[in-house]
């Protein structure tokens, strides 16, 4: 494999190395050209630190490490400062490009940093990395109304996480995702830091997390889980044949609504035109731009 060394970007302090096969040679190029600038802002906003050096490792699907990877792993962080990345698995939720891979796993980084190396769970980081790295939009509210109407407790995030089931893995990530974000929003963005803070000097992390929010993992995720509760006491009616009937009364409500503008307004003009001395109400003449008495 070579080795390319990229250069510090402006103004952000680090060294990025990539090692890659030489097949990857256009993805390593496009991990050498990621925006650690944009990165170190997004961690800044969360507390954390851009690491000094990032080491990534691009392998391709048929090498032994990505075979002994469950095939929904696309990359993964190691310590402070290595990241191992398929390339080819790019797609796999969360991730939408290369690109986001990378962020994603650096800011795994930041966070073992932040933490000199104790140990997070695994809900905490990844709920950190896809809040840092994506945000969490409208889409995802949708995708999570399911997900959070059977109220899950932390314990079942870490259940989800182990599983080997995709469908259970992309559930845990928007639960978590969903849960850091509701923290962020109601304690301050750099709560992710701060809580890491508190456990590298050693306090366990459900006191460090209570210590910076005020509230248990799990009082915060019953909190985070409120709003999507209410949305799903809809769901049996928005799946019911009721809520199909409905719909199509209000879609003939408002064709009908249509068609009565259109009339009015059709009759509007008929009555200004003083061509015209006949029942507006019929049309069937107007088969081409002739008036009624015009040659053809």
């Amino acid at each position: 494999m070579a080795v390319v060394s990229g250069a510090p970007a402006a103004a952000v302090d680090w060294e990025l190395t990539i090692d890659a096969a030489p097949s990857l040679a256009a993805a390593a190029s496009r991990v050498r050209n990621v925006d650690a600038v944009q990165i170190a802002q997004a961690l800044a906003r969360a507390g954390l630190e851009l690491p000094l050096a990032v080491r990534v490792t691009l392998v391709p699907e048929e090498d032994p490490i990505a075979r002994r990877m469950p095939d929904w792993i696309v990359g993964r962080a190691f310590g402070s400062r290595d990241v191992l990345i398929v390339p080819e698995r790019v797609a796999a939720y969360p991730y939408d490009s290369l690109e986001s891979v990378v962020r994603h796993e650096v800011v795994h980084l930041a966070l073992s940093a932040r933490a000199d190396g104790r140990p997070l769970p695994r809900w905490f980081h990844e709920g950190v990395a896809v809040s840092v790295e994506t945000g969490w939009g409208f889409a995802d509210n949708l995708k999570l109304l399911l997900a959070a109407g059977t109220d899950p407790a932390v314990a079942d995030l870490t259940r989800l996480f182990q599983s080997d089931a995709r469908p259970e893995t992309e559930r845990a990530y928007r639960l978590a995702a969903a849960l850091v974000d509701d923290v962020r929003r109601r304690h301050g963005a750099a709560a992710p830091g701060a809580i890491a803070s508190h456990v590298a000097r050693g306090v366990p992390f459900a006191r460090a997390f209570e210590l910076e929010t005020s509230e248990t993992p799990d009082e915060a995720a019953s909190h985070a889980w409120a709003t999507y509760r209410r949305w799903t006491t809809w769901l049996p009616f928005l799946t019911s044949g009721a809520a199909l009937w409905t719909a199509i009364m209000a879609l003939a409500f408002v064709a009908f609504f249509a068609r009565l503008v259109q009339r009015a307004r059709r009759r509007r003009e008929w009555n200004e035109d003083p061509w015209n001395d006949e029942d507006p109400g019929d049309d069937s003449w107007r088969t081409g731009d002739h008036r009624p008495g015009d040659p053809i």
